[in-house]
């Protein structure tokens, strides 16, 4: 069974977003083991400068360095990403397992996104839409295509 586990920067404070990543947490327990790993935001001032986002965003990245897996498949949640429909995303999920990767690891940066350094690393840069969401409603987003995309590949109606 494939592990898969998301790295978000950020908690989630609304209750109806934590509802409903539970509830497609539960989902993909058929299909995967899937984690959720909250890492602290860096805290910026109202209108931060360029260097205090890059200071923050580097602070951020350690942490994450800090959970990275040894091995696996690296895919970092960015809006310059690779938009996919959800059967591609199923794909290239399909993809990664064939390739031996065992263990998926998304990224979801806080309120300012994802270090570079992070995003050059990532075996896949993977956009939802050239529209920028909130980061608590990405998760979610997220989970829900996983679900979707297990449900693609185990020929399920979900999808339909």
């Amino acid at each position: 069974m494939q592990k898969v586990s998301i790295l978000c920067v950020g908690k989630l404070k609304e209750k109806f977003y934590a509802d409903a990543a539970a509830e497609y947490l539960k989902r993909l327990s058929r299909y995967c083991k899937a984690e959720i790993v909250e890492l602290p935001e860096a805290r910026l001032r109202e209108a931060p400068s360029p260097a205090e986002i890059e200071r923050a965003l580097l602070e951020e990245a350690g942490r994450v360095e800090e959970r990275l897996p040894k091995s696996g498949a690296l895919i970092a949640l960015c809006i310059e990403g690779k938009t996919l429909s959800s059967p591609a995303f199923a794909e290239a999920l399909g993809g990664f397992a064939v390739s031996g990767a065992s263990q998926l690891t998304f990224l979801i940066g806080g309120s300012v996104g994802l270090h570079q350094s992070l995003k050059d690393r990532a075996d896949l840069r993977l956009s939802m839409s050239p529209m920028t969401f909130p980061h608590h409603l990405a998760r979610v987003m997220l989970l829900e295509q996983l679900y979707r995309a297990y449900q693609i590949q185990a020929g399920g109606r979900y999808h339909k």
